[in-house]
């Protein structure tokens, strides 16, 4: 099998079968939020993580979760025993609101999880630049949450981005410190220490992005998480981000600079495939 497959309602259907209808709260109003956990190569690294955070955001929302973390997780297995064992899949499930006028009504919950066939995108890098696209704060937007609603101006960020020839950039927060790229966390290294952006509440402490951190601390590396401006980022020795689409992967050209894929990123890419394959979850 090669083509997507969604779960609702207690069957497997195609990808393509209708979730909502035009008057659902969810399409209408945009009361979703999503998750998104990665199979690849035979693991499912932090998976359970994943469900765990399907379920904070549902209720971050304002909605009522109709499925525990654990039964999500039981489906998403379910599910991919339906492709073959080391088919690349993107794991997605959904909670959204049927019924409520602006305030979502928790009661009319639904669940839904995808799995598509996604290839993992290797590790030759991507260019980024600086948007002039911002994260929100936390009492502007539900950034507690993998709501959909954040997400596009995240397209709007990219779709400028393109438009000067870069892969991808990196957003600020609404007071003009760098919180992360357009569709993952961000670290640099500088001078052999790496850093991240402390967690203010205007992104995800990704899972991904906790991952990493742990697994370069416990080898000994100093990570620091702190106030990071565009200039930090500009004149880093290298730049790279994490994320569950490819997990690890380093930043080859921003703005006017080329860079290639350091020490730091080498090894924590490094670490983090050791860990995925060494401890599946």
């Amino acid at each position: 099998m090669s083509s997507a497959i969604t779960f609702v309602d207690g069957q497997w259907v195609d990808a393509n079968a209708p979730l909502w209808s035009s008057v659902s709260h969810g399409v209408w109003l945009s009361s979703m939020v999503f998750d998104g956990a990665r199979a690849f190569e035979g693991v499912t690294p932090d998976l359970d993580l994943h469900c765990q955070r399907a379920i904070h955001s549902a209720n971050a929302l304002g909605l009522r979760a109709t499925k525990t973390a654990a039964e999500i997780e039981e489906i998403a297995r379910d599910g991919m025993q339906k492709f073959a064992s080391d088919e690349a899949l993107y794991i997605r499930p959904l909670f959204w609101a049927d019924d409520g006028f602006v305030a979502p009504n928790p009661d009319s919950t639904r669940f839904a999880l995808t799995l598509s066939p996604m290839a993992m995108p290797g590790t030759g890098g991507f260019s980024a630049c600086l948007s002039t696209r911002r994260r929100p704060m936390p009492d502007a937007a539900p950034t507690d949450a993998k709501a959909s609603c954040l997400y596009p101006n995240a397209g709007r960020a990219l779709i400028e981005a393109r438009g000067r020839g870069f892969d991808n950039c990196v957003m600020l927060d609404p007071m003009g410190n760098v919180a992360e790229f357009a569709t993952a966390n961000l670290f640099i290294a500088k001078d052999g220490v790496v850093k991240t952006p402390a967690i203010n509440g205007s992104f995800l402490n990704g899972i991904t992005r906790q991952r990493i951190l742990k697994l370069l601390r416990d080898r000994g590396e100093t990570v620091v998480e702190c106030r990071l401006t565009a200039d930090d980022v500009y004149h880093a020795d290298e730049i790279f981000n994490t994320g569950n689409y490819g997990k690890v992967m380093p930043v080859i050209r921003y703005e006017d600079r080329d860079l290639q894929p350091g020490p730091k990123y080498n090894l924590a890419r490094d670490l983090y495939w050791e860990f995925a394959h060494g401890k599946a979850g």
